[in-house]
């Protein structure tokens, strides 16, 4: 068997040092020298991990408009968040450069060309030389997050190779839309990585629907939240304490095989390094009888047309 055909992926399921962006992104590289002494070829980290999910909102009047209080979190929240142009991943991608590991990492990203007082909900990929080669920007945040994160685009809806692999990846509930999915079937994916701040609920029954649907691996990875993991510095404090659920997020990673089955059943409120072994052949397997983009389409009668431009509020000439 060629070694190209199989992979080894970790799964970092943890939780964030809330909301603090450089304790965040040293633990972030403690679970980065961990994948790479397992020699994983692939490590993927849950949604907006760095620096976290916006929980506060479903608990302290998030809609409240012009509140003082909210203006105090969001405030916290972008002087924690990443600004990639300011080189915020690069001890990140010194590490995966070292281990040769590709990194799949949820963010919240600053972004600069977008006046860099905006938040979005962003999946980096990292190859195995350390260079980020894709930031995609999630399309579109789900309820309560519109109150704190931009709408994306999709420059973003790119694939990776990995090994024998091509891997492409979407935030949470970008999952459940069936053209962002098709996208990414068109260029070749065959490894799909969906990552989710956390919740089995989410990730039981998407995992094998998404698996069956593409006829390809899918990988998705939660984060954790517990009540105990909100650090004392946090603005208002003492007002999460007495309104936050003991748990706000309970895990659920998982992979499914091409076929629907399981490779790892979801795992629940255990933070740890996940590690399991896929092989391309089942891919190749399933795809004897259906290809979603491919045999089984019809570009003659329905065809996806997809804009990967990065978009800009201003145009300099």
């Amino acid at each position: 068997m060629n070694e190209l055909d199989s992979l080894k992926i970790g799964m970092a399921q943890i939780s964030p040092v809330w909301l603090n962006k450089e304790k965040t992104i040293e633990k972030i590289k403690s679970y980065i020298n961990e994948a790479g002494n397992k020699n994983c070829d692939l490590l993927v980290f849950g949604e907006s991990i760095l620096p976290g999910y916006p929980f506060w909102l479903s608990f302290t009047g998030g809609a409240e408009f012009n509140s003082e209080i909210q203006k105090d979190f969001y405030a916290h929240y972008l002087t924690n968040s990443v600004q990639i142009e300011k080189g915020d991943l690069k001890d990140i991608c010194v590490l995966a450069k070292k281990y040769k590991l590709a990194i799949y990492l949820g963010i919240i990203e600053r972004a600069q060309n977008r006046g860099g007082h905006s938040l979005y909900c962003s999946l980096i990929f990292i190859d195995e030389k350390g260079e980020i080669k894709s930031v995609h920007r999630k399309l579109q945040p789900t309820y309560e997050e519109r109150l704190v994160w931009a709408a994306g685009d999709g420059n973003g809806l790119q694939v990776h190779n990995i090994k024998e692999f091509c891997a492409g990846g979407l935030n949470c509930w970008e999952n459940w839309m069936p053209l962002p999915r098709t996208a990414l079937y068109g260029l070749g994916e065959n490894l799909h990585i969906a990552v989710w701040p956390g919740a089995y609920r989410n990730t039981v029954d998407i995992t094998p629907f998404i698996a069956k649907e593409s006829r390809s691996f899918v990988v998705s990875v939660s984060g954790l939240m517990r009540k105990e993991d909100i650090p004392k510095e946090m603005p208002h404090y003492d007002l999460i304490m007495n309104s936050a659920p003991d748990t706000m997020a309970d895990g659920g990673s998982c992979i499914a095989a091409p076929d629907g089955t399981w490779v790892v059943e979801p795992v629940i409120g255990e933070e740890r390094l996940i590690v399991a072994n896929i092989n391309i052949n089942k891919v190749y397997e399933e795809r004897q009888n259906f290809d979603p983009t491919g045999h089984y389409s019809r570009p003659d009668v329905l065809k996806l047309s997809v804009n990967r431009d990065r978009q800009t509020s201003v145009n300099y000439e």
